[in-house]
């Protein structure tokens, strides 16, 4: 069963410190990425390549979301994970969401094929890989810990995974 209260001491603000890193770089990503692909290289902000960026974003919401309702858990030392069922509806939806995406930027790419259009797809299987990385598999691995856990053990659950069966 996840944790349900924050480790004592400088343990505890550190936790704290990460979830909340965590929490702002997934909303700060947004307009980052957003800045970096449309102004900076500039990709053409076509129809498939805002699908593409909009399901990635959506995706980035989720995870700032999760962090910040999980750091909200532990402060308090709650039971279930705040906003549970939203994400139960998430882990849902958005695979049909995701899907309708793929579509219909592969449906673009293949009529169109080129910088108005693979962007958008890149985004939308980028977005595919961050729903797996919060609702089935820990994808990521930013520390040493997880890169160590990751060389020892292998894959994990996710985080959100793990809360969401928790609470059943």
């Amino acid at each position: 069963m996840p944790r349900t209260h924050l480790p004592a001491g400088r343990t505890r603000e550190a936790a704290r410190r990460r979830l909340r890193s965590l929490a702002g770089w997934e909303l700060l990503n947004i307009p980052l990425q957003a800045w970096v692909w449309f102004q900076l290289v500039g990709l053409p902000p076509t129809a498939a390549n805002l699908a593409g960026f909009g399901a990635f974003a959506a995706l980035l919401v989720v995870g700032a979301a999760y962090w910040a309702l999980k750091l909200r858990q532990l402060r308090r030392g709650e039971p279930r994970l705040p906003g549970r069922r939203h994400f139960v509806t998430a882990r849902v939806a958005l695979p049909i969401l995701l899907a309708a995406v793929i579509a219909a930027c592969a449906v673009a790419a293949a009529q169109a094929p080129g910088a108005g259009s693979y962007p958008g797809l890149a985004f939308g299987l980028f977005a595919v890989l961050e729903y797996v990385n919060y609702f089935h598999v820990q994808l990521m691995h930013d520390n040493r810990a997880d890169l160590r856990r990751l060389g020892t053990v292998g894959f994990r659950r996710s985080h959100l995974s793990r809360d969401l069966r928790a609470t059943r």
